[in-house]
């Protein structure tokens, strides 16, 4: 089983450990650092599982990988690096309360400042509910949501290199 997974749990835990950072890192050169982080998170994602799935064809596995292989080891890193980062983010968030506040102050900014945009394109109540669900955010609400747009994006790009670096023995 650690064959095939070890090259995960190296690059999933670097992954991670990278988007805790680059959390701490945005949070001092601005007040909401969520939607960078989500784009440094559109990076580090796919060139983890890259990694991932490269180290374990090359070194693991006698250089082949099977789309089924590709998809166990990208499935693990991709989980594990969305663990971490939602973990870190979160205790981030705890051990700093103003920082969240900041992140809940930004939010709520940019749905006052475009009110009458959103209101035309989804409706007062979809407005109201989103505004009400910024309103009740919690730490724990931004790290899952930054674990969850790890793990979408993770599965999405672990089928295409799966795909891509698949070779199996003939």
């Amino acid at each position: 089983m650690n064959k095939y997974f070890g090259s995960s749990y190296q690059f999933g835990s670097l992954g991670g450990f990278l988007s805790v950072c680059a959390f701490g890192l945005l949070s001092f050169l601005q007040p909401d650092p969520t939607n960078l982080n989500l784009v440094f998170g559109y990076i580090i994602t796919p060139v983890s599982i890259f990694l991932a799935l490269k180290f374990f064809k090359e070194y693991f596995n006698n250089g082949f990988i099977s789309f089924a292989e590709g998809m166990s080891v990208g499935f693990v890193t991709y989980m594990l690096l969305a663990l971490i980062s939602g973990l870190g983010i979160w205790i981030i968030l705890l051990a700093f309360p103003d920082l969240f506040e900041a992140i809940k102050i930004s939010k709520l900014e940019v749905l006052q400042t475009n009110v009458e945009t959103i209101v035309s394109q989804v409706g007062e109540t979809s407005y109201t509910s989103t505004l009400d669900s910024i309103k009740d955010m919690v730490p724990l609400d931004v790290a899952l949501n930054d674990a969850i747009w790890k793990i979408i994006p993770g599965l999405f790009f672990t089928i295409i290199i799966s795909i891509i670096l698949r070779k199996n023995p003939n």
